[in-house]
């Protein structure tokens, strides 16, 4: 591993419950970032086949309508592998990039009906290294997406550097934080739903605190990106143009944006970075090294899948 890598952060809209399409407006991102020469590019939460923003707008009340939208989510949703990850894996390879990909992930191991909120890490050789699932959804996303377990929390070691992700809110469970860090990552990959300035706050804190690169990528997504035969679309406000602005952004261990934020459009965020700097901001704060303790604090994952 070279102590200077080029990463890149996707702030790109789905195809709207698309799965092939969306597929494959990825890979021709995932090519753009391997002529740009990235080493690593993280997509949006659930970018594979689009964010359910109708939990926040359809009362559990309207059972028809939620059962009608989960049948596409599912219909559109990530097996591991199958034909889907194989596009990925190939583009991942010609690109030589390394790829972390949000998705709705089918629970393949029984029924093939259940959703996971989940990460897909591809290596530069286009091998699947891993996944993370979401240890626990938020609010209405509770109604989607089944809860991950302590079995996914871990990092890889890539030609980019030592990887790890956590999605959108789990960053703000202190213990998730502390498990990444424990794994040694060196970036962190934070894809998300929220664009708010207090996102890009807590995002400065934790590549502070653990003294990583945080690499937050969230989807851009407009009024018209979502077709106009889904009814849920009539419940925004009306003249709404758009949905999530993104403020996607890379930041370097000592809290610094080193691109971004990138509001209310598409594009692919670019940045160096110096592993070096990852030594220098542990020189007087290492959260799992000299300032740990141990004689005081225990800490134990539960690393069996449940």
């Amino acid at each position: 591993m070279t102590k200077i890598v080029k990463v890149a952060a996707a702030q790109l809209s789905s195809i709207f419950l698309n799965k092939e399409k969306s597929i494959e407006k990825a890979c021709k991102a995932i090519l753009e970032a391997g002529e740009n020469g990235a080493d690593l590019i993280v997509f949006p939460e659930a970018f594979i086949s689009g964010y359910p923003d109708w939990v926040w707008l359809i009362p559990n009340s309207k059972g028809a309508d939620l059962n009608e939208l989960y049948v596409k989510l599912v219909e559109n949703a990530v097996s591991v592998p199958d034909e889907g990850t194989r596009q990925l894996c190939k583009a991942a390879k010609d690109a030589g990039v390394n790829v972390v990909m949000g998705m709705h992930e089918r629970n393949s191991e029984t029924s093939s009906t259940s959703l996971f909120n989940s990460l897909l890490f591809i290596d530069d050789q286009g091998l699947i290294i891993g996944k993370h699932r979401k240890l626990i959804p938020t609010g209405g996303e509770r109604l989607i997406w089944s809860q991950g377990d302590g079995s996914t929390l871990r990092s890889y070691d890539t030609s980019a550097g030592k990887i790890a992700g956590l999605i959108c809110w789990e960053n703000f469970m202190p213990l998730a934080r502390n498990a990444i860090y424990e794994s040694g990552a060196q970036l962190l990959a934070t894809p998300t739903w929220d664009k708010s300035a207090n996102w890009i706050q807590s995002m400065q804190h934790i590549a502070r605190e653990g003294g990583l690169f945080v690499i937050s990528s969230c989807m851009a997504l407009k009024m018209d990106d979502i077709p106009d035969h889904y009814e849920f679309k009539k419940l925004y406000p009306e003249g709404r143009e758009w949905i999530n602005v993104g403020n996607s952004a890379i930041i370097a261990p000592n809290g610094q944006i080193l691109a971004g934020p990138l509001e209310a459009e598409e594009g692919i965020l670019y940045a160096e970075i110096d592993f070096d700097q990852v030594i220098k901001a542990k020189r007087m704060f290492d959260a799992v090294g000299h300032y740990s303790r141990p004689d005081v604090f225990t800490f134990n994952v539960k690393s069996t899948p449940s």
